[in-house]
């Protein structure tokens, strides 16, 4: 056999054992593993972020750097009802609670914390409207409505820090505040307890 047959077997020799090393499973392995992480980190950054519903909600007031002390206290607060801040130790139990009677403001603010919305209404509210507001509630967590005497509207959703007035139950506006802000992303607990509380006002 001539030499450069011998150079050619060598390099086709050389070139089999190459491919045959080349660790094509563990590259494979590898390289899925990094596409779940990808996914897994790209998710928890997408789930991190505040909802897009937070600042699109037509006529949302929003109250940022509420205090959160407990205190057994009557509490001034600057809103009616109130958005948050001090309140007391106990919490208004919020598991799709409905009350017919007005709730002591600090056990209420209690709840907000944990993520609760608050759907308060001026008594004298049709009954239709009433019922449509009842209907949202019962069976949600980390929901509740009682009348509200002082509200300047007829009805009025609150969450920590946030808070929309409607005129009229069936705007769509409530369906939106309850899926952006019940233990939305500016509460300071979500997911805490939502009954074990206070039952009556």
């Amino acid at each position: 056999m001539s030499k450069s047959a011998r150079n050619k077997n060598a390099r086709k020799t050389k070139n089999a054992l190459t491919q045959r090393e080349t660790p094509w499973g563990v590259i494979a392995f590898f390289t899925l593993i990094g596409v779940v992480a990808t996914v897994v980190i790209g998710y928890a950054f997408m789930q991190s972020r505040p909802s897009s519903a937070d600042e699109s909600i037509a006529g949302m007031v929003t109250k940022d750097g509420l205090s959160r002390d407990h205190t057994t206290s009557t509490v001034k607060y600057d809103t009616d009802p109130p958005m948050g801040g001090d309140h007391d130790a106990a919490w208004h139990n919020c598991n799709g609670r409905v009350y017919d009677t007005p709730l002591r403001n600090e056990n209420a603010v209690h709840s907000l914390e944990h993520g609760a919305v608050w759907f308060a209404y001026r008594p004298g509210l049709p009954a239709a409207q009433l019922d449509a507001l009842k209907a949202k509630v019962t069976g949600t967590d980390y929901t509740f409505l009682s009348p509200y005497p002082s509200l300047d509207a007829p009805i009025v959703l609150t969450a920590w820090g946030r808070q929309l007035k409607l005129q009229d139950a069936s705007d769509k506006r409530a369906d939106q505040f309850l899926r952006a802000f019940v233990k939305g992303p500016q509460t300071p607990e979500p997911g805490a307890p939502c009954d074990g509380g206070k039952d009556t006002p």
